[in-house]
């Protein structure tokens, strides 16, 4: 066996992730079958067990098979071996016996033909480049006389320590439901110029050519789509809080019925779809101005504007305390506060087939409803670009819904996003942040950041509330933490990976 090192090349094998035991091999040039073949390595020792099959041996009364397990490098620079195996023939099994002692008689001397199978077990001592080390088996079949017959080496398989187990997402998406009727609204505001104390508008006056050119525009800009219905038309109108309240209210009621009026001839909309509404004066948007400017007395201002006394009283303390600020509000921030509110409710029809989906998701998407979404999204490959896309942009459409958040959130957990993912479970809220989905998908986020415990957590709560995938998502992780608890114990078995 002197040369024996000389013989063993290193083993270049695949990886297989499948239990060694599990694996077919055989040595001894083919004739001595192995199985249950395993290798594992605790803090001192490398112990490797196997069971071979001798029957397959045919060596005559002069003849043996020495059999030596060895664990080497990749270049068979560093090695070791465990103890032979010996099957001798008749005359040479009980010449052994005549010249053994304690000191030389292999533990493992079998007479051919007194066994068919053998289990074999050794150990080694440890060492540090056994973490990428190969295992083989080398030969030595000799004849009369100590004869070499045959010799070689079966190279088995490369040794790896076994990989951390992996978490292997398996996303919820969800259904979006209730979302068939599809109603939007357009809000803008319009700054009408009337002449002081008047109702009536005269188009060419100051601005108005302008600012009504505005409200037709916004009107046709959704009148004119044929995917839309519109539902109504609300005005709501404002005035400054110069003159007494009661003149205010009279001005705000008159100039937005003008208003209607006017939409009323330019548009032929059946009755009751053009509403109105008024508020005399417009305290909310003067406090806006002062509170984000830095005009003198600013924080006084904004007292008596935060006041409980009425408009008239209000308006006439703010002029007499403070008169040089309160004509630069009535030149520079009066004007603006009176001004129309308008806001255009719509429905848009429903797209009853994939092919008008896919078009209105690539021109319009914001007219597409949850479920329509969802269902381009059932058209493409999971975890592309484009199915990815989808999510992402019903979730800009609808970015408070629940079912868009959780969506966006599994296909950005699918794309290694994880902060974004994060962002999405977040705006999840209230009673739907119990949602066993949600909890699900909270679940998965925790085990991508190898927050395993608490992924455990989640998981099991949402095995309780019947999520089909949740069980198999707990039983990962639980693997996963099973075997960082082994890594840690320094008394642990670690066992190798084989072909």
């Amino acid at each position: 066996m002197n040369n024996k090192l000389s013989l063993i090349a290193a083993a270049v094998l695949a990886l297989s992730a499948a239990p060694a035991a599990s694996a077919a091999v055989a040595v001894v040039h083919g004739r001595v079958p192995v199985s249950e073949l395993n290798v594992a390595r605790s803090s001192h020792k490398l112990m490797l067990s196997m069971d071979l099959d001798l029957s397959q041996l045919h060596l005559g009364k002069d003849g043996q098979v020495e059999i030596v397990p060895v664990v080497h490098n990749a270049d068979s620079t560093q090695s070791v071996e465990f103890q032979p195996v010996v099957v001798a023939g008749h005359n040479l099994y009980f010449k052994h016996l005549r010249e053994a002692d304690m000191q030389t008689t292999p533990p493992y001397l079998y007479k051919e033909g007194h066994l068919t199978s053998l289990h074999y077990a050794g150990e080694v001592p440890d060492a540090d480049w056994l973490d990428d080390s190969r295992l083989s088996v080398s030969y030595r079949i000799s004849g009369c006389c100590n004869t070499t017959i045959e010799q070689g080496v079966d190279r088995i398989a490369p040794l790896r320590r076994p990989v951390a187990p992996v978490f292997e997402p398996k996303f919820a998406y969800i259904v979006p439901v209730g979302d068939t009727v599809k109603t939007r609204e357009l809000k803008k505001t319009a700054y009408i110029d009337f002449p002081v104390d008047q109702t009536v508008i005269y188009p060419d006056y100051r601005r108005n050519t302008v600012e009504l050119a505005k409200i037709q525009a916004t009107i046709d800009s959704v009148r004119d789509d044929r995917d839309v219905t519109i539902t109504s038309v609300g005005l709501k109108g404002f005035a400054s809080p110069e003159s007494p309240y009661k003149h205010n209210t009279d001005l705000a009621i008159g100039r937005v019925a003008a208003l209607k009026n006017y939409i009323q001839q330019l548009y032929s909309f059946p009755a009751g779809i053009v509403t109105t509404d008024y508020e005399p004066e417009d305290w909310a948007g003067l406090r806006r101005f002062v509170e984000q400017s830095n005009i003198d007395h600013r924080d006084q201002i904004l007292a008596i504007i935060d006041s409980d006394l009425q408009p008239d009283p209000k308006e006439a303390k703010i002029k007499a305390q403070y008169p040089a600020e309160y004509r630069f509000m009535l030149q520079n921030w009066y004007p603006a506060l009176r001004h129309t509110d308008y806001k255009i409710d719509y429905k848009i029809r429903s797209f009853t087939t994939l092919e008008e989906i896919l078009r209105i998701l690539a021109t319009e998407p914001q007219k597409l409803s949850l479920s329509e979404f969802y269902r381009a999204a059932q058209s493409m490959t999971p975890g592309s670009p484009e199915y990815n896309e989808v999510f992402e942009t019903a979730v800009r459409m609808y970015p408070s819904d629940p079912a868009a958040n959780l969506n966006a959130a599994n296909a950005a957990m699918g794309r290694g996003d994880l902060d974004r993912a994060a962002s999405y479970l977040d705006r999840i809220k209230g009673d739907d942040a119990g949602d066993p989905s949600v909890i699900y998908a909270r679940g998965i986020l925790a085990a991508l950041r190898g927050q395993y415990e608490q992924a455990r957590e989640l998981f099991s709560a949402a095995a309780r509330l019947k999520v089909a995938d949740a069980p198999a998502a707990l039983e990962s992780v639980e693997r996963i933490l099973r075997f960082k608890a082994e890594q840690a114990d320094p008394d642990s078995v670690t066992s190798y990976i084989m072909i």
